[in-house]
């Protein structure tokens, strides 16, 4: 599936049951506006977060986080990834077409149906000889 990017990285549980992959990545303090999930050209699944605001009052845009930024400063700061992208090569029996994400609770869940086994049997690829 993948490597562990970096020490500041998420934590990402990968689950797989009969039906499904599931993946999980802890994103406390994120909500779904800062994530964009997407299977690239190749196929993987692209996984990218961007905390657009970090005040924790969240404000509205980022004058006023900037503002309330000068009249503080942080004398430990460690929970603070901003930016992140990992890509994962997905298996060959995800359904991608019927991949779906959701946000609940600090963990960004995305669901990888698999093909049913009877599928998997019945795809055939014609080949053309030139």
């Amino acid at each position: 599936w993948m490597k562990k990017a970096n020490a500041t990285a998420p934590a990402i549980n990968v689950i797989e049951t009969d039906t499904e992959y599931k993946v999980e990545v802890a994103a406390p303090g994120m909500n779904k506006e800062d994530f964009n999930v997407h299977v690239d050209e190749n196929g993987n699944l692209v996984i990218a977060m961007e905390k657009k605001c970090e005040c924790k009052d969240g404000c509205k845009d980022k004058d006023e986080c900037k503002e309330k930024e000068k009249k503080s400063r942080y004398l430990r700061r460690e929970f603070s990834y901003t930016k992140f992208k990992q890509t994962l090569i997905l298996p060959e029996d995800v359904v991608k077409d019927t991949i779906k994400a959701s946000m609940n609770d600090g963990v960004l869940s995305i669901e990888l149906p698999r093909k049913s086994p009877d599928s998997k049997n019945n795809i055939t690829k014609v080949i053309e000889i030139k």
